[in-house]
């Protein structure tokens, strides 16, 4: 399926967390061809649970797993962008039970839209939840929007897409920088401060 800014999204139901991988792979296979070699290496630590980088096709690509499936979105590349993908299931009981005010900031309404564009938002970044949330601002809504992330000189570019049944997708287009230099040394400063802050949802 093709969605806003040319974004390409597939997505299947998850036999289990453990073959979620394999499920996630082979979709971005369907989206990009069969014979592309497809890594995840965190830069930080060597373990695969990083970006995604696709060879052999001319695309930028994500991945993320919500509501019982597997979800992946290409978009053709363009050097120094990235994209990212983000999902959550519209009912989950242990989420909905804590809540989401607070996730972006005390004293701050939040819906799982909000939620899934900064998530989205983040990962197009590349830096994910060692920036806070809680600095990231979206700009404007009904399904095309920007997002201002510390240390990036250029918003990036954010649009809801359609997807499985019971859950909301957000995607993201982090563009290159214009000026690289002074962004790289403001995302380290900024990762340099920044904190894991996963156990807020999970």
């Amino acid at each position: 399926m093709i969605g806003a800014r040319g974004i390409r999204i597939a997505w299947a139901p998850m036999p289990s967390n453990e073959g979620r991988r394999a499920v996630a792979w082979s979709l971005i296979r369907e989206l990009a061809g069969a014979d592309v070699e497809i890594t995840n290496t965190c830069p930080r630590c060597g373990e695969p649970h990083g970006p995604v980088a696709v060879a052999g096709a001319d695309v930028h690509a994500s991945i993320a797993y919500a509501g019982g499936y597997a979800l992946a979105a290409v978009i053709e590349a363009t050097p120094g962008a990235c994209l990212g993908i983000d999902a959550e299931a519209v009912a989950d009981a242990r989420r909905d039970a804590a809540g989401l005010d607070g996730v972006l900031g005390t004293g701050r309404s939040v819906t799982l839209r909000d939620w899934v564009r900064v998530e989205a938002a983040l990962k197009a970044d590349g830096r994910g939840l060692r920036v806070d949330p809680a600095t990231v601002t979206v700009h404007g809504g009904d399904g095309a929007w920007e997002a201002s992330v510390p240390g990036r000189a250029r918003r990036v570019q954010g649009a809801d897409l359609v997807g499985p049944p019971g859950v909301l997708v957000s995607a993201a287009i982090a563009p290159p920088e214009t000026a690289p230099g002074a962004a790289a040394a403001a995302r380290d400063h900024a990762a340099s401060d920044g904190r894991s802050r996963r156990d807020r949802l999970r």
